[in-house]
């Protein structure tokens, strides 16, 4: 089996040979290490390569293996993590010039919880937005992230280097973090799965300054893979005062129980606001045919609440940044431009304004909440474009902006302020051969149920065979 063939198998394959000792996992890691160094040229999904730390970790798993010891969840597995998360002694530039080489001295929760289940760390993926602000994969310390579909062109917000991470074989598990769609447009983009949990149920330290809308998820390329990812990820912790008190479901176990047949599922192509381009549009309608071959009850809806985001997004996005402004006299000559008109944009918002608008904003998500208990599921597009050129904020035929990019990704973040699971599955390509994902929605808490449709979407259209050209 070459290196290449490695770094495409899944977590459950790789246990299995494991077992049957026909792969080590320090094989396993000088595999992943390898390809990466032979496909990163061509894609820049790295910030750095890990293989010290990767190779002392799976010696250690390899010799579980070896004295028939009992493997861990993850026993031996590579994963990644996002460069905005710590890591302990492994440099973390959190994307912008103003941090960039630092080392942290402890590991985030989610880092922890993968080494605890045996998993090893095979590098840092980029986060190509400067502090996560934008989802285009551009930033100035790390340059373009391409994505692997398209040299290029966009792969999409603050996870996108995770996303081309799981596209290019780079191991099975990639992680990501969430706060306006930052996991599921990368996973749109580049044509692999990714997992928004429930807020609170993998825990998030420390705590971004956004009013509590980032999720910490996976981005994998098959819907198992998230399900092992999540369940080591999740649980209770006390750094973070918003986690959730309930231990993970058998997510892995329980994937595959449940049926689709009878289930109430809502359909919106736009939240009844929102431009989507034809070629997007047209993949996810026939996506949800899926659903209804399935023997779902599928309506098509437009939620009377969807029109309100526009203006809240446009308040609170810009404002979440402000604490960046006091940087700006030293490092604007090297900060992203857009990222900076933000700043400026949001810098005389008052704090009446704030509080009005935050007083707006929780009956907006009780709105979604409400509407969440007629459905067991909401289906639309993940993002409203396929991949564009990476050095510009909007596509070329769309308005155009200094900074909002948001635009294009009105689908996204109402799901960040309700907590709500979403993910986005891969469901087709457009005529250039460009992926798109379609998003599915489930009430809050029930990370299980949106596992499980995206399994049940994953079976009855399958992707993962799908590999990029990298070109």
């Amino acid at each position: 089996m070459t290196s290449d063939e490695i770094g495409f198998l899944g977590v459950s394959e790789l246990a299995a040979l494991y077992r049957a000792r026909a792969l080590s996992p320090v094989e396993v890691a000088k595999a992943v290490l390898a390809r990466m160094e032979a496909v990163e040229p061509r894609v820049n999904a790295m910030m750095r390569l890990t293989p010290d730390h990767a190779l002392a970790a799976a010696r250690r798993s390899e010799d579980v293996f070896l004295n028939r010891g009992t493997p861990r969840l993850l026993e031996g597995v590579p994963f990644t993590i996002k460069d905005l998360q710590h890591t302990k002694g492994i440099q973390t530039d959190f994307a912008s010039v103003i941090t960039q080489g630092t080392i942290p001295d402890v590991d985030a929760p989610c880092v922890t919880r993968l080494y605890e289940a045996g998993g090893v760390i095979v590098g840092k993926t980029t986060s190509a937005a400067e502090w996560g602000w934008k989802g285009v994969s551009q930033a100035p310390i790390s340059g373009i992230t391409h994505n692997p579909w398209g040299k290029g062109l966009n792969a999409g917000a603050s996870s996108s280097g995770a996303a081309v991470a799981a596209a290019c074989g780079y191991g099975p598990l990639h992680q990501g973090g969430d706060g306006a769609g930052s996991i599921r447009m990368p996973a749109h983009f580049s044509g692999v799965y990714g997992f928004k949990p429930t807020h609170g149920r993998v825990p998030n330290w420390p705590m971004s300054n956004n009013d509590l809308a980032t999720h910490i998820g996976p981005l994998t390329r098959t819907v198992e893979d998230a399900a092992y990812m999540t369940a080591a990820m999740a649980g209770p912790h006390v750094w973070d005062y918003t986690s959730l008190e309930a231990g993970p479901d058998d997510y892995v176990g329980r994937l595959h129980a449940a049926s689709m047949k009878g289930r109430r599922i809502g359909y919106t192509r736009d939240l009844g606001h929102a431009r989507v381009d034809p070629e997007v549009a047209d993949a996810v309608e026939k996506a949800v045919k899926a659903f209804e071959e399935m023997g779902a009850h599928v309506e098509e809806v437009t939620p009377a609440w969807g029109k309100l985001g526009p203006e809240l997004v446009r308040f609170f996005w810009p404002a979440t940044f402000t604490a960046r402004l006091a940087s700006l006299p030293k490092f604007e000559s090297r900060m992203d431009p857009g990222f900076v008109a933000m700043i400026r944009h949001a810098a005389g918002f008052t704090v009446q304004q704030f509080m009005e608008m935050r007083t707006r904003r929780f009956a907006y998500v009780q709105a979604i909440h409400e509407f969440m208990e007629g459905f067991d599921f909401l289906l639309s597009p993940a993002v409203s474009v396929a991949a564009f050129p990476a050095d510009r904020l909007q596509p070329a035929h769309w308005p155009q902006h200094e900074w909002d990019w948001l635009m294009w990704a009105e689908l996204s973040y109402p799901f960040n302020w309700s907590g709500s699971p979403a993910a986005s599955v891969p469901c087709g390509f457009t005529p250039a051969g460009l992926p798109v994902g379609l998003q599915i929605v489930g009430r809050r808490f029930d990370d299980l149920g949106v596992l499980q449709a995206s399994a049940a979407f994953e079976a009855a259209r399958p992707w993962a065979q799908h590999r990029p050209p990298l070109a």
